[in-house]
């Protein structure tokens, strides 16, 4: 199979169709992104396209055989917060079902990982569903600290879901 990870700065081809079709997939499965059921297609259309015009953010994605199956993002502190200016996070980071199993998840993390590290950014913050075990493993196994849970993290229909906080330093 051909696998690839890295940040894009302009939709091609399929990507933007691509795109959306992995985030309407993996929201489907409960994969988190924040989303609990898929939006409208223009409103997810107008959230991707939102995320490439803000200079604060960075798009990863994952592709499977040139199609992309998954993203995560990389955001740094708005340019006010002097005080955290050292830190960035890794938000909204998934991979479509019918693409997991295949490492594309650790593909994304290190990719972002490295992307901080090499703007000079000394820690990486995120955040998961504790629901989300799978993605959990992944991140302590990459050496990512769990430092706090907050348990009134996510609503999901009635049920109020906890939410663990994690940090990795990068130097």
């Amino acid at each position: 199979m051909n696998e690839s990870v890295g940040s894009i700065e302009t939709f091609r081809g399929s990507d933007f169709s691509d795109l959306c079709e992995a985030t309407e997939a993996a929201i489907l499965d409960g994969g988190g992104f924040g989303w609990v059921k898929p939006p409208p297609r223009e409103v997810l259309e107008a959230y991707w396209r939102g995320v490439l015009l803000v200079p604060e953010r960075r798009l990863f994605v994952a592709r499977l055989e040139r199609t992309i199956c998954g993203s995560a993002q990389l955001v740094r502190q708005p340019r006010n917060n002097e005080a955290q200016a050292f830190a960035a996070s890794l938000v909204h980071a998934f991979i479509a079902a019918w693409a997991r199993g295949r490492g594309l998840a650790r593909g994304l993390t290190l990719a972002v990982e490295e992307a901080a590290r090499a703007t000079g950014f000394k820690v990486l913050w995120l955040d998961v569903r504790e629901t989300q075990t799978v993605a959990i493993k992944l991140y302590e196994s990459l050496g990512f600290v769990h430092w706090g849970t907050n348990p009134n993290y996510a609503c999901i229909g009635r049920k109020t879901i906890a939410g663990r906080h994690y940090y990795k330093k990068l130097s």
